[in-house]
């Protein structure tokens, strides 16, 4: 390293050299620091995208047989039941408390059977 200033005698030369060394150190903290936070902010972010991936693949899977969507019909006419008037899907889904994708199944099971009559966007029982 150069430095550019003038020693005039020994005792503010080691003064010097003194506080060279410990802003060396200082910068030398510094730059740790820095580092040690880097790899903490990486390694939250993997475990950030680990998590996120175990969300996914958490999801839950629709058994589509006769046995289940027939629960979810019943599910569904409970709702409606319950409800008194017509309600959207999003409204039976929150009601009956199921997927929109379960109260899709459950309302096709009941149309079938004639239990259910549509007015625009809402659905009641029939």
């Amino acid at each position: 390293m150069e430095y550019l200033c003038t020693v005039k005698n020994k005792e503010e030369d080691n003064y010097f050299n003194t506080c060279i060394n410990i802003l060396s150190i200082m910068a030398e903290k510094k730059a740790t620091t820095k580092k040690a936070t880097e790899t903490k902010a990486t390694a939250a972010k993997k475990t950030e995208t680990v998590k996120k991936t175990a969300t996914k693949a958490a999801k839950a899977t629709l058994a589509v047989n006769a046995e289940n969507i027939g629960f979810k019909a019943g599910d569904v006419y409970q709702a409606l039941a319950a409800a008194e008037n017509a309600l959207s899907v999003k409204e039976i889904a929150k009601a009956a408390k199921i997927s929109e994708e379960e109260t899709l199944l459950g309302l096709g099971w009941l149309f079938k059977e004639g239990k259910l009559a549509s007015a625009e966007d809402k659905i009641t029982l029939a």
